[in-house]
This record gives C-alpha cells, structure tokens and sequence, in this order.
C-alpha cells in the first residue's frame, strides 16, 4: 500500500526534476529552420504526472497498466490527477517521458559506490523460449541463452550495487552476451572503486588485470578444478553475503515487475524496464547487509 505522502514525494522529486529538464533542454536545443513549424500545443496531462502515474503502477500489486489506469488512477486517485486522459493518450504521452525517466535515474536514481560492490546478471525474459520462433515483437533483437535456471528467450539486466542494496550502475544487453562483457566497458564500471564480489561467471585473469589497473579487486569463487587461493577474512564474508543481489532482482522482477510476456514493441519493454528501475530507486526498505568488521583481539599489558 502506498501512502499519500510517497505519491506526493514522487510527484514532487519528478516535477522538480523536470522543470529543469526542460528548462536545460530549451536552452540547448539548436533549432532546424528547413523543418516546418510544428503545433505544440500544451498537454492536458503534465509529463511529471504521467511519470509519477508510470513509477506508481509498478509499486502496486497490478500486472495490467491498463487495468491500474482505468480501475484505480481514473477512479480513485482523482485527487492527485484532476485532468486524467483517455487510455489510449497516457500511452502516448508514455512514449514522450521515457527520456526524461531515464535521465531521472541516472542522475538521482543510482545509489553510490561504498568500496563494497557486488555484480550479477539476471535474466530478463519476453516469451518462452519453445515459442522463439513465433515470436514477432522482438524479433532480430532478442537472444536465446543458457542461465542456472534453464534456457530463456530475452535480454540479460546486468547489475552493480552496493551494500545498502542501491544500484550503483545498470546495463541491458542480449541475453547470449558473456557476462564478463560490462565490465570490460570502463564506461560501466567508471563509479565502481574498491572491492567487486561477483560468482564464478566472471573469472578470467584478463579481466582482473584490466579492473586492477582502473583501481578494482576483483573476488570471485573458485572452480574446483582450479588451484585454491587465500583469502581475506572479510573477503570470504562477503563472498557469502553476495546473494544481496539476488534479492535485489527478486525485488525488481516480483514487486517493480520489469519483467513480462505482454510487450508490443521495443518502446514498451524500455519503458517497462526503466519505469521499474525507477520505482525500485523510491523504495524504502531494499535488500541491504550489515556485517560488523572483524577486528582481532589485542592484548594489552
């Protein structure tokens, strides 16, 4: 259940935000004088509404937006959205806020880095995948891989958080593409310092050479065929806490909902996936560790 105060606070965050959004937007924008003039005539609904409306929904126990627009924003929320437009409008006035939202979030959604991270990737799927070649929406776009818990037919979501359970950095990709990939990317990793705890996907001994050089330790498990290595004490403690990320795609995928089988186009699956992200950014309570430093006893005459 989410309480007026939240709705206002989302309302309030976003409507700041893009103020200065377009405030910014204007003021760089380099206008084309060969294109003709175009009507912009002023939405009935504001963008920070439809946003708020889009990060709401997926904080609610709804699995059809149309459904919590029709049966819950329209009737019950009159308070807070007044000017409600028909269905078919919001969803094209959702395809105009998708830049803002993503902006939103990687600007002041994203927690920071502690010098503690974990990383692991999580599949996101469209369809099944005995139905792959059936499937039109995404078509040429979507991957079939192998994950723990069987083939799928998707991308991946790869993630970086820190151990309050805020995502540091995100990162969309094909779902046959090597989980070692986003790291190799210094774009991906430019906000990381300090230790990553990752599973056995990301062993490779470039790899860690190249994260070494940009200032990142690497610890992962190993395999058993592979020679054992010591570890730090804490190393080995953290290495066991690493189902925190887990537990934040468990999160994402069972109460922000970033995954479904009901898309209709790439846009929507974009917006799906940055509206929940988003809305995981709001949460109060997120999966987080607490692990007291382990100091040894010093004796003192």
């Amino acid at each position: 259940m989410i309480s007026y105060a939240k709705i206002i606070e989302f309302f309030c965050n976003l409507d700041d935000f893009m103020k200065e959004f377009e405030t910014v937007l204007i003021k760089n924008s380099i206008s084309d004088a060969s294109q003709p003039k175009r009507r912009n005539r002023k939405s009935k609904m504001s963008k920070s509404e439809v946003m708020t409306i889009m990060v709401i929904f997926h904080l609610k126990s709804y699995r059809n937006l149309k459904h919590f627009y029709l049966f819950d924003v329209c009737k019950h929320m009159d308070d807070f959205f007044p000017d409600v437009v028909s269905y078919n409008r919001f969803v094209e006035l959702q395809r105009k806020v998708i830049q803002p939202l993503a902006v939103y979030l990687k600007l002041f959604g994203l927690g920071k880095c502690s010098g503690i991270s974990f990383i692991d990737s999580t599949a996101v799927k469209v369809c099944h995948y005995k139905r792959e070649n059936q499937h039109k929406v995404f078509k040429g776009i979507a991957e079939k891989s192998y994950g723990t818990l069987g083939w799928f037919y998707g991308f991946k979501l790869h993630l970086v958080c820190n151990d309050k359970g805020q995502i540091i950095d995100f990162l969309i990709t094909k779902a046959n593409v090597d989980d070692r990939y986003p790291l190799k990317n210094e774009s991906f990793h430019d906000k990381i310092f300090g230790k990553i705890y990752d599973d056995k996907g990301y062993l490779g001994k470039d790899l860690f050479d190249k994260l070494f050089v940009d200032g990142i330790h690497l610890v992962t498990k190993l395999r058993k065929n592979m020679k054992k290595k010591a570890l730090d004490f804490m190393d080995k403690v953290y290495l066991r806490k690493r189902a925190i990320i887990e537990s934040v795609n468990d999160v994402l995928k069972n109460t922000c909902q970033i995954e479904h089988s009901r898309h209709r186009s790439f846009d929507n699956f974009l917006r799906n996936l940055i509206a929940g992200l988003t809305a995981y950014s709001f949460l109060d309570a997120k999966p987080s560790i607490k692990i007291q430093r382990y100091l040894p006893n010093i004796g003192i005459n």
